[in-house]
């Protein structure tokens, strides 16, 4: 979609700016820390109808609308939000699905406090409108009421699409596609549909019937599923490319960044995934290599310094371990996640070790991990991210006792697909090449969109993704002619 001008943006509501102004801020209530870290429920609840309207009224209706412009989908939040106020829940909620096929998970999962909510007007002298969470009320609102997204598809093109991967990115072509009338089937590897939303995403963050929902919703517009199939080992990669008219690869990015740091082979060492499906998800929603139970680990180390090391500390827990540490190379200040996220394992008794690097897990000697030696950092000039750089104090070396280690230093695309097919244009970090404009890929027929393009990043550029990918495929199914 794309952006929006001054001048093509919907006209706005004549309301009084500075009357708004003056409505207190309103927040939904949480758990309390020692409540949540005995459950695996959501930390914060849903707004009351009256309370959300009321936050509602705090958007000032911004001609120019900057929450919608820093939105990577380009959510009409101001008509949303102005639908809710006037208690009109289902309309607001049907804005937001105009351009996202996952508000209720968006809601929930986007980083507002630098897209959406870090634009609000409001936010420059006091709380930003609660942007996400208005989302998640009014989306969740319609579900409890018997509504939901419109699941009527045009009739059939007789064209066919194959969709590899249910994450976001997949879920989002596949809807599209299939509303157009064209015949998608999705593949997934994992047992389970879901993808990142199911596997990658702790239940206290998003719980899993709102996933469920979403392929309710692909199943009653006519969209296939076939789960623990593996392309190019299941299924092979010239088969689908010969059935299927088109092709969308959302594979995502789930393999694990090594440390690269003697001891890490060790037994009790794990990458984020294997920690937290294995932690978040019952044995029959997983592969039979990780049926095995983790356990009741009490002290817990986790490196790394984004969302997901703070959803392996705070899942850690939650499974009971009473000394979870997260040790972090350069300070909080630094830290790319989400400030509510540290805030929440701060409150649920995680401790932060700064300015502090990984140098050797230590191995006892039945083999198993027992602990992590670590050096401290202190920063340097600025790298090319503009953070300054960490670098060692020589001789500082200190040691943290564990008996189960996570790394959780990010995530890579699986290399997998150069043995599937070489000829698929890969980058250096083994990312899918697309065409930014179509997400085409060199193949022809064959799209592409996601993290396996971007590399890890949000469920809302996925979507963004997505949609150009759909459209351009949609065309391209188009230009095949009637079948």
């Amino acid at each position: 979609m794309p952006e929006q001008t001054e001048e093509s943006a919907p006209q706005r509501p004549v309301v009084d700016r500075k009357a708004r102004f003056k409505v207190p801020a309103s927040r939904p209530s949480k758990q309390p820390p020692a409540e949540r870290i005995g459950n695996w429920d959501e930390v914060y609840h849903l707004f009351d109808a009256e309370t959300a309207k009321m936050e509602a009224l705090r958007c000032i209706q911004c001609p120019t609308a900057p929450c919608q412009k820093a939105c990577p989908v380009h959510n009409d939040i101001p008509g949303a939000l102005w639908l809710l106020e006037q208690g009109d829940f289902d309309g607001g909620a049907n804005v937001f699905r105009q351009t996202s096929e996952l508000p209720e998970m968006c809601g929930r999962l986007c980083p507002q406090e630098r897209l959406c909510e870090g634009h609000c007007v409001v936010g420059k002298n006091a709380l930003p409108v609660a942007i996400g969470k208005l989302e998640t009320f009014v989306t969740e609102w319609q579900r409890a009421n018997g509504g939901g997204p419109n699941t009527t598809a045009a009739p059939s093109t007789g064209r066919s699409v194959a969709v590899v991967g249910s994450g976001p990115a997949g879920i989002a072509v596949a809807e599209r596609l299939a509303r157009q009338g064209h015949a998608v089937t999705i593949f997934e590897a994992w047992p389970t549909l879901g993808g990142v939303l199911r596997y990658g995403i702790p239940t206290f963050k998003q719980n899993k019937p709102a996933v469920d929902r979403k392929f309710g919703d692909l199943a009653k517009l006519g969209v296939q599923f076939k789960t623990n199939v593996r392309v190019g080992q299941d299924i092979d990669w010239a088969t689908l490319r010969h059935d299927y008219d088109a092709v969308f690869l959302g594979v995502g990015a789930s393999v694990g960044t090594r440390l690269g740091i003697p001891g890490e082979d060790a037994e009790g060492v794990l990458v984020a995934t294997d920690f937290l499906v294995r932690s978040n998800l019952p044995a029959d929603a997983l592969p039979d290599a990780m049926h095995t139970p983790l356990g009741h680990p009490q002290r817990v180390v986790v490196v790394g310094g984004g969302d997901t090391s703070m959803d392996c500390v705070r899942s850690a827990r939650r499974l009971g371990a009473q000394d979870v540490t997260l040790i972090y190379r350069r300070t909080d200040a630094e830290m790319q996640g989400r400030i509510e996220e540290r805030t929440h394992a701060t409150e649920e008794g995680v401790h932060f070790e700064f300015l502090a690097a990984p140098v050797e897990i230590l191995v006892a000697e039945n083999g198993h991990a027992r602990g992590i030696r670590c050096i401290r950092m202190e920063l340097g000039p600025a790298d090319d991210t503009g953070r300054r750089r960490p670098e060692p104090v020589p001789g500082s070396e200190f040691d943290i006792e564990g008996d189960l280690v996570i790394v959780a230093i990010g995530y890579g695309v699986d290399a997998e697909w150069g043995d599937i097919d070489p000829s698929l244009s890969r980058d250096r970090w083994d990312r899918i090449v697309a065409d930014p404009e179509t997400m085409a890929t060199n193949l022809p027929g064959v799209f592409a969109g996601g993290d396996d393009v971007n590399g890890a990043d949000l469920v809302v550029t996925a979507l963004a993704g997505a949609h150009t990918a759909a459209a351009a495929i949609d065309a391209y199914l188009t230009s095949l002619g009637a079948k």
